[in-house]
């Protein structure tokens, strides 16, 4: 009998320690993904900016 409650204690327990564990790794992953868009905006604006420079330097590849 007590085998089966050490048992059950540590199944249980184990499914916890899942739960948590995996919860943890989603939660960076999430951390992960939202520094990578911000990253990624803000590459998006700098390329914008260096074509709006470039294109006022040399007007003449732009046909205007």
């Amino acid at each position: 009998m007590f085998a089966v409650v050490i048992t059950v204690i540590l199944y249980v327990a184990g499914f916890v320690f899942l739960y948590g564990v995996i919860r943890v790794g989603v939660r960076h992953a999430l951390e992960d993904l939202e520094l990578y868009r911000a990253k990624a905006r803000r590459a998006e604006e700098m390329a914008a900016s260096r074509d709006r420079t470039f294109l006022r330097e040399n007007a003449f590849l732009s046909g205007s």
